[in-house]
């Protein structure tokens, strides 16, 4: 399979970390086959599919963010290419992808950035966080329980879902109640940048 040639819009979500976003693509074209991160159908698309659909929630961030299963950096490792002002906590259960995320932190040379290994209901991350983002986890049924109990008071939930976003809220409704979630709203980006839709379930976890 052919790697996806870099989209036009690349430049303008990037700013001047674009340069950072294209290391790390590379590393992802020449390793992440090879450690089980992509398949070698997601070449085609890895900008458009992947890093282009997680940097567009790098605007919505608040200071202290974790990143729940972030597998092979989607979206905390671009997030923290695009936001170097945001301190992002990578929380990821299996080692190998550990491994590479941490190699990927010190040969991008992101210093704000912190890998943890482990589940997010048994990781010690030391603090609530503003909010906590996901993406290709899970359901919300199962997806907040992880995730609410790691952000602060008033802090937001920002998981990044697929087209069935709603289904998913109707069949969450108690654990929504049970954890306390407010102001639910499913965000809709990317359309303005000419690309494929993006779904954000954004909630606040109140007191």
């Amino acid at each position: 399979m052919v790697p996806e040639a870099e989209p036009a819009v690349a430049s303008e979500l990037f700013g001047d970390r674009i340069d950072v976003a294209r290391a790390f693509c590379s590393r992802l074209v020449e390793e992440g086959e090879l450690r089980g991160l992509i398949g070698p159908r997601e070449l085609p698309q890895l900008w458009t599919r992947h890093i282009l659909n997680s940097v567009l929630l790098a605007p919505l961030l608040p200071q202290r963010v974790g990143d729940v299963g972030s597998g092979g950096g989607f979206p905390g490792l671009v997030l923290a290419i695009a936001r170097p002002d945001v301190e992002l906590t990578l929380i990821e259960p299996m080692e190998r992808r550990t491994v590479w995320l941490q190699e990927c932190v010190t040969g991008l040379g992101l210093d704000n950035v912190r890998v943890l290994r482990g589940r997010a209901e048994d990781v010690d991350v030391g603090f609530p966080f503003d909010a906590v983002t996901a993406r290709a986890v899970s359901g919300l049924s199962k997806l907040i329980p992880l995730t609410a109990p790691l952000v602060r008071s008033g802090g937001h939930l920002l998981l990044l879902k697929g087209a069935r976003v709603e289904e998913e809220i109707e069949r969450a409704r108690k654990v929504i109640r049970k954890h306390r979630l407010q102001e639910l709203e499913v965000l809709e980006l990317g359309a303005e940048f000419g690309l494929e839709t993006t779904r954000v379930f954004k909630s606040t976890v109140d007191p």
